[in-house]
C-alpha cells in the first residue's frame, strides 16, 4: 500500500468517530487518487479491492449507508470512474460508473479530457433505504438535467454527487447546478468535494453542499476539510410538491424524458 493510500485509509477511519448520528454518509470523488488523467491508471483498483474494503468496514462499523465517493476502477482492460455504495451491514449495494466524462476546454483557464484514459458508464444507479430513495451521479453527471429528471421520476428523493469541480467551474457553477437540480425536480441534492489543496496539480473548489427541494442551501462547507450534516425532511419535500405540483403539470404529450437502463452491482 502506498503512503497516499494509507493516508486515505486513515482519513476514513477518522470519520468513523464523527458519524454516529448519521444514517447516510457521502465522501468525495477520487478519494484514493489524485485527480488527473496521468494518475488514474496508477491508482486504479478492481472492485472489490483495497479501497472498497475500507469503505465496507467503515459502513459496517458505523451502521450507515456509505456512498463511497469514487475511485479509478480497472475492469476488462478499461478504466472507469466508479462510485460504490455500501449498506450498514457492509455489503455492496451498487456500483455507479460515471456516465458523462469530464471533457472540457476553457481557453486560458482549463483543459481536461477524462476520455483520454476513462470509459463511460452506461446505466443509472438508485438504491432504497428505510429513510428515502437515492439516485447516484458523479461530478460532471450533475450538469445533465435529464439524469436528475429520470431519478426524480423513479421516486428518488435525494440525489448524491461526489464531485471535484475546479477553480474555474467551481465558483461559477458548483452551487448553481445543485440548486437547479434540486429545484427542477423538487428533491434534496448533496455533494461532496475534496478540500482545496493549492499544491495539487488539479485544485478542487471544495464547498461540499446540501440543497433542499426549495432550492435553498441548508448545509455547506468552505474550501477546507470539513464534515457537514443535514436532515432530509420528507414531509417538507411532500409539502413543496403539493404547493407547486409540477409533477402532475408536466405536458408529457408534448415532451418526455424516457427511462434508461438501471445499473446493478
Amino acid at each position: 500500500m502506498s503512503l497516499s493510500r494509507c493516508q486515505h485509509k486513515f482519513q476514513l477511519k477518522f470519520l468513523n468517530t464523527r458519524v454516529q448520528v448519521s444514517h447516510l454518509l457521502l465522501i468525495q470523488e477520487c478519494f484514493n487518487s489524485p485527480y488527473g488523467t496521468s494518475f488514474f491508471s496508477m491508482y486504479a483498483e478492481r472492485i472489490p479491492g483495497e479501497s472498497t474494503q475500507v469503505l465496507s468496514e467503515a459502513a459496517k462499523e458505523n451502521q450507515v449507508y456509505l456512498v463511497g465517493g469514487s475511485i479509478p476502477e480497472e475492469d476488462g482492460g478499461k478504466l472507469y470512474n466508479s462510485c460504490t455504495v455500501f449498506g450498514p451491514d457492509g455489503d455492496l449495494i451498487l456500483k455507479h460508473r460515471k456516465i458523462h466524462l469530464f471533457d472540457i476546454d476553457v481557453p486560458g483557464k482549463i483543459r481536461f479530457q477524462e476520455s483520454e484514459t476513462l470509459s463511460p458508464g452506461n446505466s443509472l444507479s438508485m438504491f432504497e433505504t428505510p429513510f428515502c430513495k437515492v439516485g447516484v451521479g458523479i461530478c460532471y453527471d450533475m450538469r445533465f438535467a435529464e439524469l436528475a429528471q429520470l431519478y426524480s421520476r423513479q421516486d428518488c428523493q435525494l440525489l448524491v454527487y461526489p464531485g471535484a469541480f475546479n477553480m474555474t467551474t467551481g465558483p461559477a457553477h458548483w452551487e448553481l447546478l445543485q440548486r437547479a437540480r434540486a429545484l427542477d425536480n423538487q428533491v434534496y441534492v448533496a455533494t461532496a468535494s475534496p478540500a482545496r489543496d493549492e499544491t495539487a496539480s488539479y485544485v478542487a473548489w471544495g464547498h461540499s453542499t446540501v440543497v433542499n427541494p426549495w432550492g435553498e442551501v441548508i448545509s455547506k462547507a468552505g474550501a477546507e476539510e470539513a464534515v457537514i450534516y443535514a436532515d432530509i425532511d420528507l414531509q417538507y419535500l411532500d409539502d413543496i410538491r403539493q404547493q407547486i405540483p409540477i409533477t402532475t403539470q408536466r405536458r408529457n404529450d408534448l415532451y418526455a424524458v424516457t427511462q434508461a437502463q438501471e445499473g446493478s452491482r
